[in-house]
């Protein structure tokens, strides 16, 4: 049966580790890379550019030994030129698999339930499961493991907090979100991956306050404040967020030592303070390298099925 990534939980517990697993193998030995992409497409459908995300995908395909395409919006301008199911049963019949960025959750749903090849999340509006992967392995690099960790977690209740508190709960890592009142993570999910943390030892917790959020915390992550396509908002937003952003003050309640994260693009002097993206103890570029090596491992994973 094809299997599709549009959200953490389309993995098992035993699944994300081993994907991990093979992830942190494929950084130290990119040379192991199984070849399961010879001879293969992937079409990378892309609403909303990424600098990041393409370029760590049309990689991957090709240590696989595969080709990539790129389509941006004015190539596919997905739902106006035609439905995205009749894009989605005509793509997946030119590739062997799609990433899909866009802004609605439902239109990567769609593409699954009409494509006849794998279909990967690379980012919608509700989730950013891709980036998650990165987090998690890039957690267990720097700490040598997962369990009995906590993440902070301060900013916007967006697509990222989403899909790193889905990953954190299946694998045991604590996590406390401070965001605004108004901008609180989507409550189901929420609920969902408090009752998973539970299950797997992990608590999650939700504040308004940062420096509550933060106290005792292994790592501190946080995001822009404004999204691509939230544009008018900015100025609302940045009254909304005034006080939730990392810096020395804030970092210093955490644990001694925490280590800090950022998906990037960062805008310097809001969300995060330039001295703390370029402290010592930042694994910002490094969490961007592992897009890398996450996507790799989750082609192999996909594809080899």
């Amino acid at each position: 049966m094809t299997r599709h990534f549009l959200t953490m939980t389309d993995l098992s517990v035993a699944e994300l580790r081993s994907l991990l697993h093979r992830a942190a193998e494929l950084k130290q030995r990119p040379a192991a890379a199984k070849p399961v992409l010879a001879g293969r497409t992937v079409a990378l459908v892309f609403q909303k550019p990424s600098m990041r995300t393409r370029v760590a995908f049309e990689v991957a395909v090709l240590r696989l030994g595969g080709a990539a395409i790129y389509l941006g919006q004015d190539d596919i301008q997905l739902g106006q030129r035609e439905p995205i199911q009749d894009v989605a049963r005509v793509l997946s019949r030119y590739v062997d698999g799609i990433v899909v960025r866009t802004f609605g959750h439902a239109d990567v749903e769609a593409f699954a339930r009409y494509a006849r090849c794998p279909v990967i999340n690379g980012l919608s509006d509700a989730v950013h499961p891709c980036q998650a992967l990165a987090d998690l392995l890039t957690i267990q690099e720097a700490f040598g493991r997962l369990k009995a960790l906590t993440v902070a977690y301060v900013g916007d209740g967006n697509n990222v907090l989403h899909s790193l508190v889905q990953g954190c709960a299946m694998l045991g890592l604590s996590l406390s979100a401070a965001t605004p009142t108004g901008y609180r993570p989507n409550a189901a999910l929420w609920a969902a991956a408090a009752r998973d943390g539970k299950r797997h030892g992990a608590t999650i917790a939700w504040t308004s306050h940062p420096a509550q959020a933060v106290r005792g915390a292994d790592v501190v992550y946080t995001d822009v404040w404004t999204s691509m396509g939230q544009e008018r908002e900015r100025a609302v937003r940045l009254k909304a967020f005034r006080g939730y952003q990392i810096n020395r003050s804030l970092l210093a309640k955490a644990k001694p030592g925490a280590r800090i994260m950022h998906c990037l693009p960062a805008h310097r002097g809001e969300e995060i303070t330039d001295d703390v993206m370029e402290h010592r103890r930042s694994l910002i570029f490094d969490q961007a390298e592992n897009r890398l090596h996450a996507h790799a491992a989750l082609l192999e994973f996909l594809f080899r099925r």
